[in-house]
């Protein structure tokens, strides 16, 4: 069963869905897990599939737009990954708020982008009890720089000066195709195109200012304090706009108890799709039955 919430973080109101699991009953609670989306993704664009496996599997499940995404409050179409951390803290508190979830025992999942985010909303909060990063970054400059020639990086480097010093005169940062910054790579993004075209959510241009957020946004310098909670890493060999040393980094600097799962001739867009999508969550359950089971 799904219901529409909402919900506040700095000020702005959130929109999300809460979805709980059948059979459950009168008084009973159940873990929680958090899903978060990527940069351009909504609640409704992959996730409900997330949801859906995580609810069979006897999870409460819940999913949010960010801060100016879908049917949420402010500025449309920006990163601000810091703003972010603090959306899902506050989705966590509403979460932990709802009559079937254990506000002891919530778990947090993250795709693309939201793989970032998650490592370090675990990093900076205890209420995460246990963590999953798919496809996810670790940092920022190392990613965008090697998904791009040489020359490609200086020139999108120069452009961002030039948008800072815009946004510091005037305010406002100039918005690019979405393809100019997140490159789009030939192996999957087709399947990403035609699930856009699908959700009008979805949005076309995006911030420069998106470029300086991401430069300065490495999950992986402080992902060592989610130990001792677990924390599991799904990359994919084939990934080619996220390659897998972002989630192998990630692994690198986390502590124990950690996994590293990478996936054979999968690319990005690919983990939401079958075969790809069964693994994710094999994996995903796997972890989470074992360090956040559903059932106490």
């Amino acid at each position: 069963m799904k219901r529409e919430v909402e919900f506040y973080s700095e000020g702005f109101k959130l929109c999300g869905d809460v979805y709980t699991p059948d059979g459950l009953q009168a008084g009973e609670v159940r873990a929680a897990v958090l899903l978060c989306h990527g940069y351009t993704g909504v609640k409704d664009l992959y996730l409900p599939d997330n949801a859906k496996s995580l609810n069979d599997a006897g999870y409460v499940v819940m999913t949010f737009d960010y801060k100016g995404w879908g049917n949420s409050e402010g500025t449309r179409s920006r990163l601000a990954p810091y703003s972010r951390v603090m959306d899902v803290q506050a989705a966590m508190t509403f979460l932990a708020l709802q009559p079937e979830a254990d506000e002891d025992r919530i778990g947090l999942y993250g795709t693309s982008y939201g793989g970032a985010t998650v490592s370090w909303v675990g990093a900076v909060d205890q209420r995460a009890k246990c963590i999953v990063s798919v496809v996810g970054i670790g940092h920022g400059a190392r990613w965008m720089s090697r998904v791009r020639r040489v020359d490609e990086w200086r020139d999108l480097l120069e452009q961002s000066k030039s948008d800072r010093e815009a946004r510091a005169t005037t305010g406002q940062s100039q918005m690019v195709e979405r393809s100019e910054i997140l490159l789009p790579d030939r192996q999957s993004a087709e399947l990403a195109a035609a699930a856009r075209r699908n959700n009008p959510a979805a949005v076309s241009t995006i911030p420069m200012e998106y470029v300086d957020d991401t430069v300065g946004f490495n999950p992986e310098w402080i992902v060592g304090h989610i130990s001792p909670r677990p924390i599991l890493f799904i990359t994919s060999d084939e990934d080619r706009l996220v390659l897998p040393e972002e989630s192998e980094q990630l692994y690198a600097n986390a502590g124990e108890p950690k996994k590293l799962v990478v996936l054979e001739g999968c690319g990005h867009y690919e983990v939401y799709v079958e075969p790809f999508f069964s693994q994710v969550m094999e994996a995903t359950l796997d972890w989470y039955q074992k360090y956040l089971p559903a059932r106490m």
